[in-house]
């Protein structure tokens, strides 16, 4: 028999795990005030006016439409900084293990949704999108929101329209944050063929789900046209399977603890299909596209923490068995236990050399080495985040390369001139800054720009200053003098 807080008391379940989330989304939120690139991305877009996010959105990332206007929205309300990039993640990630908790209480008890709602902060993906200024965390919400109203249904038979409704409006959100979200219905689908769903359930599920399709399809075929931006994603390889056939190896030892298989509705039969249908679809989509990412399928981590929950709930239940006082004590011990075993991954998640780079230390190095006349450069490109981030750190330099500024031309770089046009304008220049990637993470370059910009400073300039700081590079470059090897 499970441990049950009295019914006045049952909120403590949830809120608990959200308070206690919130706690580890607010630690070493700042990472030391490091921005890397991914976060740069949202950065310099949310800060852009709303015109200029919708032209951009016609060449560019149109499947973060919503995140970037969301984020705009919250630069404008709060003003730039990591504490505003940051904290709706950590929000999100304890809203989702609040879901958590609540859906394993209603399923199994209190053990359940407790322990499953705490373990889903410290699971270490999760710990590392919590402080992400990217859309995953809030997906990652809505996914946990959609469960729960699920679930909600499906226990008190409610077919009610205001819920559906409730239902398909958080799917469709999802879907636009990140539309491989819609893989949460297929594990909704697999819930409700196990829970064998009433034919008014079906029928309602089917209207709810058509409906945040449809609403979604747009945007699907549309980010279809800006394919390229995930071309840099390697194919399926049998090494990229081994995290997720550890989770469901995890999940499936949650399942054989959920000792209620026999009733239709149990947390195996939400939880195993969460975790296990976006993983398996992903791998089969990544099989035709490479698309094979562990963030873009993070909200089924939600069912991972749901098993954990029920595996604590049955530790509780054999602890209980010899003493009722000590059983109590089984959940706190276990999230403590996990706790400091995880704690170097926690510490790790939280420095800034947790991500590839810091396109604000680089900044802060621009600024120390600059002079009155000197010109930059960044190679590649995109590492021009570095000034659209911190353009106060660039006043007085000249980004020779430049032909058009990202925000006129649409684009998250910027257009650069030619080749030539580049070379010539380097070599009209002393002293040049170049802003790139530190050696360990470099590649050659890939551009006819890129090589032109490379090219030109190794013949004609020698370098005198060069640090490497957090995953870039920094290093100022000098005009040699007539007659002097390069």
């Amino acid at each position: 028999m499970l441990i049950r807080l009295r019914p006045q008391r049952s909120a403590l379940v949830w809120l608990v795990p959200f308070l206690w989330t919130v706690v580890l989304g607010l630690w070493g939120l700042s990472r030391e005030g490091s921005v890397w690139r991914d976060e740069a991305a949202t950065w310099q877009v949310a800060l852009r006016p709303t015109r200029d996010i919708a032209r951009m959105l016609e060449h560019v990332d149109a499947v973060h439409a919503l995140y970037y206007l969301f984020m705009h929205a919250l630069f404008e309300g709060f003003g730039p900084s990591t504490t505003v990039l940051r904290l709706p993640s950590a929000l999100a990630v304890a809203a989702g293990a609040a879901c958590v908790a609540e859906i394993g209480r209603r399923l199994c008890g209190n053990p359940v949704g407790l322990g499953g709602g705490m373990a889903f902060g410290l699971v270490p993906s999760v710990q590392f999108h919590l402080q992400e200024g990217r859309p995953y965390a809030l997906v990652a919400a809505g996914a946990g929101l959609s469960t729960l109203l699920l679930v909600s249904i499906l226990q008190t038979g409610a077919n009610r329209r205001g819920r559906w409704t409730a239902y398909g409006c958080t799917v469709l959100v999802c879907g636009l944050l990140n539309w491989l979200s819609l893989l949460t219905l297929p594990a909704h689908l697999a819930t409700l063929v196990w829970a064998r769903a009433e034919r008014g359930t079906w029928v309602r599920w089917a209207a709810a789900s058509t409906a945040a399709t449809a609403g979604v399809t747009p945007l699907i075929l549309f980010s279809r046209t800006q394919s390229g931006q995930v071309s840099w994603i390697p194919p399926l390889t049998w090494h990229m399977l081994i995290g997720p056939a550890v989770l469901l190896a995890l999940a499936g030892v949650g399942t054989l603890l959920d000792r209620p298989r026999a009733r239709r509705l149990s947390a195996a039969a939400v939880g195993l299909p969460l975790l296990a249908v976006p993983q398996i679809g992903l791998i089969g989509l990544s099989l035709f596209k490479p698309l094979f990412v562990d963030r873009y399928v993070l909200f089924s981590l939600l069912g991972l923490a749901l098993m954990l929950g029920v595996v604590l709930g049955a530790l509780v239940g054999a602890v209980q068995r010899r003493s009722r006082s000590a059983a109590r004590w089984v959940v706190p011990v276990a999230i403590a236990v996990a706790s400091a075993a995880l704690l170097p991954q926690a510490l790790a998640k939280r420095s800034p050399h947790s991500r590839v780079d810091d396109v604000l230390a680089a900044a802060q190095r621009v600024e120390r080495w600059e002079r009155p006349g000197d010109a930059v450069l960044f190679v590649p490109a995109a590492r021009r985040d570095t000034k659209l981030v911190s353009p106060q750190a660039f006043t007085g330099l000249r980004d020779i390369a430049l032909e058009d500024t990202p925000e006129r031309s649409g684009t998250l770089k910027g257009v650069e001139w030619d080749a030539a046009r580049i070379r010539a304008e380097i070599l009209a220049r002393q002293r040049v800054i170049l802003v790139t990637d530190a050696e360990d993470v470099s590649r050659p370059p890939s551009s006819a720009r890129d090589r032109a910009k490379m090219s030109t400073l190794r013949e004609h300039f020698r370098p005198v200053d060069d640090e490497q700081v957090r995953g870039r590079r920094v290093v100022v470059y000098e005009r040699c003098t007539p007659g002097r090897p390069s």
